[in-house]
């Protein structure tokens, strides 16, 4: 159940809702995610009040039409994994959301059971009692 939140400059809600739809897409198609595990914070910048900074690292070049991807899910997916998740991201992102594909920075964070609680203040995904590492199988 990862945790997605999405940064981008000038992004009205139709955008916003529009790159949420391709990075759970993404998430379905790759990981396996089930549909129903949407948990995601969308953000919009107006340049203005509050904005994004971007540079062109490694070699790649980002313009104000970048977002910014963060995503913490349960540790236990491996490279490939990974790598095609960030590259189904960039591509939904075009036709979903008119977003280049070199505007599309990825980063994946790794945790471990015991650091979800999805409310009732319980870490439903390591009960008391049990095995509070609890990687992805």
């Amino acid at each position: 159940m990862p945790f997605v939140r999405i940064d981008a400059l000038g992004a009205d809600g139709h955008r916003l809702d529009a790159l949420g739809r391709a990075v759970q897409d993404a998430l379905m198609e790759v990981l396996g995610i089930p549909p129903e595990d949407r948990f995601q914070v969308l953000t919009g910048h107006d340049g203005t009040t509050s904005t994004l900074r971007h540079g062109d690292c490694p070699g790649v070049h980002h313009d104000d039409g970048i977002v910014f991807v963060a995503i913490t899910m349960r540790a236990g997916r491996g490279p490939d994994q990974k790598r095609a998740l960030s590259r189904r991201i960039a591509e939904l992102a075009d036709p979903y959301a008119d977003t280049e594909p070199r505007n599309v920075f990825v980063s994946v964070t790794e945790n471990a059971s015991i650091d979800w609680s999805f409310g009732d203040g319980e870490a439903q995904y390591a009960p008391a009692g049990g095995d509070a590492a609890g990687a992805v199988p």
